[in-house]
C-alpha cells in the first residue's frame, strides 16, 4: 500500500480513539484523501504544498464541476490529515491550513408536505410484500423517520433497549458527534412500533437490533433501506430518502407549533443555529410572524384598519 495511504490509517485509529470520530466519517474522510492521492501520485506527507493541492481542487473545479460544497468537504478532509500529520512531525507545515474555502450557497433542505407524508405510512397497507413481517417492518421503519427525525446510521444501530413505552421514549445512542439523546414516542408511532414488536416475537427474534433482517436474526442491513426506498420512490412519484422524511420531522414539527429549543434537542442539533433553516420552511410560522407587523394594526385614513 502507497505509504501515505498507511500514515491515513494511523489517522483514522488516532481520529477513532482520541477524538470520537465514527467510522463513517473517517471513511468518507478516506475515499477523499485516496482519490486525492491517486490522482497527485503522491507518497508521503512532505511531497504536498498547498500549490498541489490547489491545482488539484481547481481541476476538479472545472472537469467535475465541483460545488462549493464538494471542495469545502474536501479541503476540511485534507486539512484534518495535515493537521495531524504535523502533530506527529511527519510535516513542518500544514499546506492545506491557509487555503480559502469557498462560500458555499444556503439552500433551503427539501420535504415533503404532510398530506404526501401521510401517503407514506398508508402506502404500506396497500403495497404488496412478500412477508407480513415485511409490511410491518417497512411501515413501523418509515413511521419512525417520520415521527423522530432520526437519522439512517441511528434508526440502523437501534436496539431493543433503546424503545421505552412506559416512559413514551426513543434513546438515540452514540448519535451523530457521540452524542446520546432522548426523543419523545408519539401515540401513533407507538401503535406503529408495538405491532413490529409483535411481529418480531412471532418470527421469534433476539436480536439486540430493533430492526432486525427478514430471513436472520441479525441488525438490519443498509442495503435493505436502500430497496425500501427505492420501491417507495418508484410507486409515490416523488423523491423519497431517509435524510429527506428528516427534514421532514423538522419541518412539520414547527408547523405544528414545536418550539425550537426542543425540536434542536430532538434532532441532535449541537448548534441551534442550524435548526433555525427549518424556521423558512415553516409557512405557519411566517404567516403568524407576519401579522405582528405594526402596520397590520395602525389606523390609517377614514378609521379603516388593516388586518
Amino acid at each position: 500500500m502507497n505509504s501515505i495511504l498507511l500514515i491515513h490509517q494511523q489517522y483514522q485509529d488516532y481520529s477513532f480513539t482520541f477524538k470520537g470520530l465514527s467510522k463513517q466519517t473517517l471513511k468518507k474522510e478516506f475515499y477523499v484523501f485516496k482519490a486525492f492521492a491517486n490522482h497527485t501520485n503522491i507518497h508521503n506527507p512532505n511531497q504536498v504544498n498547498r500549490a498541489l493541492v490547489e491545482r488539484y481542487i481547481t481541476e476538479k473545479k472545472i472537469n467535475n464541476h465541483w460545488s462549493a460544497k464538494t471542495i469545502k468537504n474536501c479541503l476540511q478532509a485534507l486539512n484534518n490529515f495535515f493537521k495531524f500529520c504535523l502533530d506527529q512531525q511527519y510535516i513542518s507545515e500544514n499546506p492545506v491550513e491557509n487555503i480559502p474555502k469557498p462560500k458555499a450557497p444556503k439552500r433551503l433542505p427539501n420535504y415533503i408536505p404532510k398530506d404526501d407524508a401521510i401517503k407514506l405510512i398508508e402506502w404500506t397497507y396497500v403495497a404488496k410484500f412478500r412477508y407480513k413481517f415485511e409490511r410491518i417492518r417497512a411501515r413501523a421503519i418509515i413511521a419512525t423517520f417520520l415521527f423522530t427525525g432520526i437519522r439512517q446510521a441511528e434508526l440502523l444501530n437501534l436496539k431493543i433497549s433503546d424503545i421505552h413505552f412506559l416512559e413514551s421514549s426513543l434513546k438515540v445512542v452514540h448519535g451523530k458527534g457521540g452524542k446520546d439523546r432522548i426523543i419523545p414516542i408519539n401515540p401513533r408511532l407507538k401503535e406503529i412500533l408495538k405491532e413490529y414488536i409483535h411481529q418480531r416475537e412471532i418470527k421469534e427474534k433476539s436480536s439486540i437490533y430493533f430492526f432486525t433482517s427478514l430471513k436472520y436474526d441479525q441488525k438490519m442491513s443498509q442495503s435493505v433501506l436502500k430497496r425500501l426506498f427505492t420501491r417507495l420512490q418508484k410507486d409515490m412519484g416523488f423523491r423519497v430518502y431517509p435524510h429527506l422524511l428528516r427534514h421532514t420531522f423538522a419541518t412539520l414539527m414547527l408547523q405544528g407549533h414545536c418550539d425550537l429549543f426542543t425540536l434542536s434537542n430532538m434532532m441532535g442539533h449541537s448548534d441551534i443555529k442550524t435548526t433555525t433553516i427549518y424556521l423558512s420552511l415553516s409557512t405557519n410560522h411566517l404567516n403568524q410572524q407576519i401579522h405582528k407587523h405594526p402596520l397590520s394594526f395602525t389606523v390609517m385614513q377614514h378609521d379603516k384598519m388593516i388586518f
